[in-house]
């Protein structure tokens, strides 16, 4: 991952780690989605500008910011994330950008937030990041920089995607990995390269222990 780079901070449960602290302060331009402002608070960081319906960001955060920072979109179609993602890349016109706080709280949050990454299907310019992994989707063929060893895993929201994955420990040939039937979960890396491809649709690629998502 190039740095610095635009951070996005959403409203899920997220412990600081001094990685993920490093990457907020360094992140140009600094975004929260509604309560994501909340956790910057914490640490004492300002976003640019914070994005949602703001019935999430606290009383304190919100007089700390001042209301130069905020972008009210009541619309309440959309989650505060999918407001967020549009007006970074509309709006601000961001060619990539790396979310904390997208995953780890509820679990129907959870599988929105990663509905949206899947529809989105940037690879690597739109990265959701824990500490420990990272997750992003795509259409199409690349190769992602990988460490031997490494756990990968590997699925789609659509039974109609068909990838197939090499540079891994069990090779996937054409098949359909969604959810609701057989995902590639806990999957290993054997190459510096892990090769993909997804036809008719995204696919979802999760990698643990590191988070550099080079497409070659």
């Amino acid at each position: 991952m190039r740095w610095p780079a635009p951070v996005l901070v959403a409203n899920a449960p997220l412990r600081w780690s001094a990685a993920l602290a490093s990457m907020a302060a360094a992140g140009r331009p600094l975004l929260a989605a509604d309560g994501g402002a909340n956790h910057l608070a914490r640490i004492g960081l300002r976003p640019q500008h914070v994005i949602g319906d703001l019935d999430s960001i606290s009383d304190s955060t919100r007089s700390w910011l001042g209301e130069d920072p905020l972008v009210p979109q009541p619309d309440q179609d959309h989650s505060d994330l999918e407001k967020a993602l549009t007006y970074a890349f509309d709006e601000l016109g961001l060619e990539r950008l790396t979310v904390l706080g997208a995953l780890g709280g509820r679990t129907d949050h959870e599988i929105g937030n990663l509905g949206l990454l899947s529809a989105h299907r940037r690879g690597p310019d739109l990265v959701f990041r824990q500490d420990d992994s990272c997750v992003l989707a795509f259409a199409g063929e690349a190769g992602l920089e990988a460490a031997a060893g490494e756990t990968w895993s590997f699925w789609t929201f659509d039974p109609a995607v068909r990838v197939t994955v090499r540079g891994v420990r069990w090779p996937v040939t054409e098949a359909a990995l969604d959810v609701g039937g057989r995902p590639s979960i806990s999957n290993v890396a054997e190459a510096e390269t892990v090769h993909i491809r997804a036809d008719g649709g995204a696919v979802l690629v999760m990698r643990f222990l590191a988070c550099k998502g080079k497409v070659e």
